[in-house]
């Protein structure tokens, strides 16, 4: 079998996770898509070393060994990714990505953009200070 069917192979399927990654909206889809992209490294990673097998009697299989260390990765990082957005969908109620800036920030609240001192804003800073 020649090289460059996997290799092509691998490239689709890294293309169609790092889409996956950049278009959706969704952390768990955001997640599997992730986990498309490091299969397509492990896809790269095993083809690359039965190619060079062939050349060499004396092989180490590190590219297999990589495969290894990968999927063991890509299952700590599915793991606590996975209870990260579960934790993050029990306390704000939602996975989309673009509604979570960052988790210290509460809802976004309407109004003008510019604050003056009689807003409830700066009277809760000046409290604070």
């Amino acid at each position: 079998m020649h090289l460059a069917y996997p290799a092509v192979l691998s490239a689709l399927l890294f293309c169609t996770g790092l889409y996956g990654v950049l278009a959706r909206r969704n952390a768990i889809l955001v997640l599997m898509s992730v986990e498309l992209m490091l299969n397509a490294v492990n896809l790269n990673l095993v083809a690359f070393d039965v190619w060079l097998s062939r050349a060499a009697k004396d092989t180490l299989h590190s590219g297999q060994a990589l495969t290894l260390f990968t999927i063991a990765i890509a299952a700590a990082e599915i793991g606590i990714g996975l209870a990260i957005v579960l934790a993050v969908h029990r306390n704000r109620g939602t996975a989309d990505i673009d509604k979570l800036r960052d988790t210290a920030e509460g809802p976004e609240t309407e109004g003008p953009e510019t604050e003056g001192p009689d807003t409830p804003a700066a009277e809760k800073a000046e409290a604070t200070a």
